[in-house]
């Protein structure tokens, strides 16, 4: 593995051992943790494709 790759594994599983699991989850909070998933990616995409464009010269 590289080392950067081994890094960044053994960061996130640090972060991740720290962080509290949740005792119980009810709907609500699935459909906020979806809805903030969901509008994430379409803000990711929304911003990949503007740098695209941006580079391409086609804004």
């Amino acid at each position: 593995m590289a080392p950067e790759l081994t890094l960044t594994a053994v960061f996130w599983l640090i972060f991740l051992s720290l962080i509290h699991p949740a005792e119980a989850y009810d709907a609500g909070d699935v459909l906020a943790l979806l809805l903030a998933t969901v509008l994430s990616l379409m803000a990711f995409c929304a911003c990949l494709g503007w740098y695209a464009r941006r580079r391409n010269g086609q804004l």
